[in-house]
């Protein structure tokens, strides 16, 4: 997969607006909005003063100044250019935050390509004698005051 490449073949516009399931081949640039669901192995672009809501399933995702709003699966990269916003989680094998870029959610980092499968459950952090649990000090019960 090329992603360097910068031949966009489809674009939707500023000022344009489309709700729905977006699946294509090639690299798409939103700069309008967009509401739905987007799938794809390509590279899909939201550009500066895009909105996108969706939950996104794309080879390479690159937010080069847009707002999306929604879960973002990339079997490679996800790029985030300032001043960009997400808010929703990341699944992807590499990732690049901008300084200047608001992000909140959560990121997986994966050696394999998105599957579609939530990322498996980190195993249970232990504590210093090895028997798991809650790793934060744990506070003496209180004694019951004595009534007068």
């Amino acid at each position: 997969m090329d992603f360097d490449s910068d031949e966009i073949t489809t674009l939707l516009g500023a000022g344009s607006e489309f709700t729905g399931k977006l699946v294509f081949r090639g690299t798409v640039r939103i700069d309008g909005r967009f509401s739905g669901e987007i799938a794809s192995e390509s590279i899909l672009i939201v550009g500066e003063g895009a909105e996108v809501k969706a939950q996104i399933r794309a080879g390479a995702v690159i937010i080069k100044g847009g707002t999306v709003v929604g879960d973002i699966h990339a079997a490679d990269v996800v790029e985030i250019h300032a001043p960009g916003r997400l808010k929703g989680n990341i699944t992807a094998r590499s990732l690049f935050i901008d300084k200047g870029v608001i992000f909140e959610g959560e990121c997986a980092m994966e050696r394999r390509p998105a599957t579609g499968e939530p990322a498996p459950a980190p195993p249970p952090p232990t504590d210093a004698g090895g028997q798991g649990g809650d790793p934060r000090p744990q506070r003496a019960p209180r004694k019951p005051q004595e009534q007068q």
